[in-house]
């Protein structure tokens, strides 16, 4: 037997969805707007955060699935997604304003980590996110290189005003109330002279850290996503005394040689307590522009099986592409994104790490529910 679509019938429909930032029930954080019910239609407004912004879309066809479910005899349903503003807090011993701090990491050089660090900025980014960067790898800066950035930061009251990227257009339209903002970056590439050897030791490195987290006006963010030096230096263990990470991510290319190193990195995220969100294959085949016929010039699945023996998840892949290659060169990442055949694999990366996050947050113990004023 049907239910008839009423206010009260459509929000008991919805009580246990839960927002995906939080883990916490839409209701429960004033998230279910207004709500019209007839016998043809019904029309919601439901408010979620940007740090969900690439999950809008797919969150407003589970609503409607729902929705369609409980009540099939109602042809017309209209859900508009809007944003719920709660913005970050103050996190760390540095005062970083950052939802979301993920740390991008590999267990060698040359797998292409700092290529899938700035993607995976520029997709969140492009989706409504509020995203910075920073490049923490300081023996060896590429990410402003990668973005076609350069020259010295700004400093302004003490706070160093870090450069910003414009990460491009999305390719559709976004829902009304989001839009891409601009992201700050920061790098050691920034500071010292180009074809200078860093040539520090253990405590001027964490200082320099330190100071990058600490003493850039970032902003409030969303995400703020770290390219990590190869290997399994002690960057991981600064990182994780002076600020909580939501996780990592460990890159690697499907050659076993590659994937041990991987593990390795995976071990030592770890062992400093820091959660692994999963593992990326990159440059996973090659496919012949000619021909289209595939080489898995470095093995294939590697990372995937790895991912699935360890159990982590694994995010996804990315064929190697001259293209990706050559916006890498160009200081043009974002161009990535425009491009229909690098776009999907890129993407999917950013929607698999953000459905990690928001399963985490409602796996999470329920929070008490908000007093009533």
């Amino acid at each position: 037997m049907n239910k008839t679509p009423t206010p009260e019938n459509i929000r008991e429909c919805l009580a246990d969805m839960t927002d995906p930032e939080s883990g916490r029930p839409l209701a429960d954080l004033g998230q279910i707007g207004e709500v019209a019910a007839h016998e043809n239609k019904i029309t919601l407004n439901v408010g979620l955060t940007t740090h969900s912004a690439i999950l809008w879309r797919q969150f407003r066809g589970r609503i409607e699935e729902r929705l369609r479910t409980a009540f099939p005899s109602v042809p017309d349903i209209k859900i508009t997604i809007t944003p719920h503003d709660r913005p970050p807090s103050k996190i760390g011993q540095i005062g970083l304003e950052a939802k979301s701090v993920i740390a991008v990491g590999s267990g060698k050089g040359g797998v292409g980590k700092s290529t899938i660090a700035v993607s995976l900025a520029i997709g969140l980014a492009r989706a409504g996110s509020k995203v910075g960067i920073l490049d923490a790898d300081v023996y060896g800066p590429s990410v402003p290189h990668l973005v076609g950035l350069e020259g010295r930061p700004a400093i302004q009251e003490g706070r160093i005003i870090p450069p910003q990227l414009d990460p491009g257009k999305p390719h559709q339209e976004l829902p009304a109330g989001l839009r891409v903002e601009t992201m700050p970056i920061m790098s050691m590439g920034f500071l010292v002279p180009p074809g200078e050897a860093v040539i520090w030791r253990g405590p001027m490195l964490h200082g320099a850290i330190q100071q990058m987290l600490r003493d850039t006006n970032w902003g409030p963010l969303d995400y703020l996503i770290i390219d990590m030096p190869p290997g399994t230096g002690d960057i991981a263990l600064t990182l994780s005394q002076v600020l909580p990470l939501s996780g990592a991510i460990a890159v690697c290319t499907p050659q076993d040689v590659a994937l041990l190193d991987a593990t390795k990195a995976i071990a030592m995220f770890q062992k400093v307590n820091i959660p692994v969100l999963g593992m990326v294959e990159n440059m996973s085949f090659f496919s012949c522009p000619d021909t289209n016929k595939r080489y898995d010039i470095f093995g294939s699945g590697g990372a995937k099986r790895t991912a699935k023996e360890i159990d982590i998840p694994f995010l996804g892949e990315v064929p190697l592409q001259i293209p990706i290659r050559e916006h890498g060169d160009a200081g043009k990442t974002a161009a990535n994104f425009d491009d229909p055949q690098a776009r999907p694999y890129l993407e999917s990366i950013c929607v698999h790490l953000v459905n990690g996050l928001a399963a985490r947050h409602a796996s999470k113990p329920p929070m008490p529910s908000l007093p009533t004023l």
